[in-house]
C-alpha cells in the first residue's frame, strides 16, 4: 500500500507494513499497533506531535462526507481501500481524541489457513448445502476474514447480497450487490439502518444474504428471512462459544421484541439458523477454526433437554460428527 492511498502522515509508516492488522492514537498522540502474528493485544510503538491527529482525521472525514466535532464526537467512517476507521473526540474522549484503523488485509485469506482439510471439507459442505451459518468469535478473532473466505465457496451463479455497517468483505463472485448502512447526516439526511438494509435486498432477489455482524434490532429482521426461505445465508456475531451465540441473538431479538414469549423466541432462533462456526485467536496470533456445532432442531432440543442447543460437528482439527441439517 502506497502512501498516496492513506495519505495519512506519521502513521503511514504502520499503515504500510503488511505485518500490521490494526493502528490506534490514544489520547491523541500513543500510537499502539496490533500484528497478524505475534501475541495478541496491540504494541505501544511510539508518540504523534501534539494537533496530529487532527489533521489525520479531517483527511480520513473529508472525502466521505461525515461529521466529528464537539456535537458530534464519535464517528464511523472507512479508507479508499476498505480499512475500517473508528475516532472519538472530547468530551467522550476523555484523555483526547482516540483513533483505531483496521487494515483491510490486502491478500485473500482461504478456507484452508483456518482449519485441517477435514475440516475445511466440511466448511464447504456447509456452504454447498445452503446451511444458514453464523461465525462466532471475540474482537479481532476473524469472524468477518472467515464469513470472507466462506463466502468465496459459494457457487460462481448465485446472487450475493453483502450487507454491513462499514463495507469490508471482498468477495470474488462476479455476481455480488454491496449495501452498506448510513448514520444521520448533519444537513438532514436520514440514517439508513441495517434493519432499512435488510427489507432492500429481500426486494432485490438474492441468493444468499450476507450479513457483517448481528448487532442489534436487525436481528428480528434477519431472522424473519431465515425462517421464510433465504437459505444458505452467512453472518457474525460477537460471542465466546456456539451456544452463546444463540442466545446473543435471542437476547438481540427479545431487546426488540419485548413482548415475546423467550420459548417462541428460542423456536424461531433454532429453526432458522443450523451451524455455529466459532474462531479463535491463538496466543501465537493465529486465527483458526475452535469449533463447529450444528444447532439441534427445537424438537430435538426439547427431547434432549436445556443443555443441547447444539451439536458438535468439529474441535480443532478434528471431525467428530456429520452434518444432518442441510436445505439443499
Amino acid at each position: 500500500m502506497t502512501a498516496t492511498v492513506y495519505g495519512l502522515g506519521p502513521l503511514e509508516r504502520w499503515l504500510d507494513d503488511d505485518d500490521v492488522s490494526e493502528v490506534l492514537v490514544n489520547a491523541g498522540t500513543e500510537v499502539w499497533v496490533e500484528r497478524h502474528v505475534g501475541p495478541p493485544g496491540p504494541q505501544y510503538v511510539g508518540r504523534l506531535a501534539p494537533g496530529a491527529i487532527d489533521a489525520i482525521i479531517e483527511h480520513i472525514l473529508r472525502p466521505v462526507g461525515r461529521r466529528l466535532d464537539r456535537s458530534s464526537p464519535v464517528v464511523d467512517a472507512r479508507l479508499a481501500d476498505g480499512s475500517r476507521v473508528c475516532a472519538v473526540l472530547p468530551p467522550v474522549s476523555l484523555d483526547g481524541p482516540c483513533l483505531a484503523v483496521r487494515k483491510f488485509g490486502r491478500h485473500q485469506i482461504d478456507l484452508h489457513q483456518f482449519a485441517a482439510p477435514p475440516v475445511e471439507a466440511m466448511l464447504r459442505d456447509i456452504v454447498r448445502h445452503r446451511c444458514n451459518t453464523v461465525v462466532s468469535g471475540a474482537t479481532s478473532s476473524g469472524k468477518t476474514t472467515l464469513l470472507n473466505a466462506l463466502a468465496a465457496a459459494i457457487e460462481a451463479s448465485e446472487r450475493i447480497i453483502t450487507l454491513e455497517d462499514t463495507a469490508e468483505l471482498r468477495l470474488r463472485s462476479p455476481h455480488v450487490l454491496r449495501l452498506e448502512t448510513r448514520p444521520a447526516t448533519a444537513d438532514g439526511l436520514s440514517a439508513i439502518a441495517m434493519t432499512d438494509l435488510l427489507r432492500t435486498a429481500l426486494r432485490l432477489r438474492p441468493d444468499r444474504l450476507v450479513v457483517g455482524e448481528i448487532r442489534g434490532d436487525e436481528a428480528t429482521e434477519l431472522m424473519q428471512a431465515l425462517n421464510t426461505g433465504h437459505d444458505g445465508s452467512l453472518a457474525t456475531v460477537h460471542a465466546n462459544g456456539p451456544s452463546d451465540a444463540l442466545a446473543r441473538i435471542e437476547s438481540l431479538v427479545v431487546r426488540t421484541n419485548g413482548g415475546w414469549p423467550m420459548a417462541a423466541v428460542r423456536d424461531q432462533v433454532h429453526r432458522c439458523i443450523d451451524v455455529i462456526v466459532h474462531v479463535e485467536r491463538s496466543s501465537t496470533g493465529q486465527r483458526h477454526v475452535a469449533e463447529i456445532a450444528e444447532v439441534n432442531p427445537p424438537l430435538a432440543m426439547t427431547e434432549m433437554g436445556t443443555g443441547s442447543r447444539v451439536r458438535l460437528l468439529a474441535a480443532r482439527d478434528v471431525v467428530v460428527g456429520s452434518l444432518q441439517r442441510g436445505r439443499r
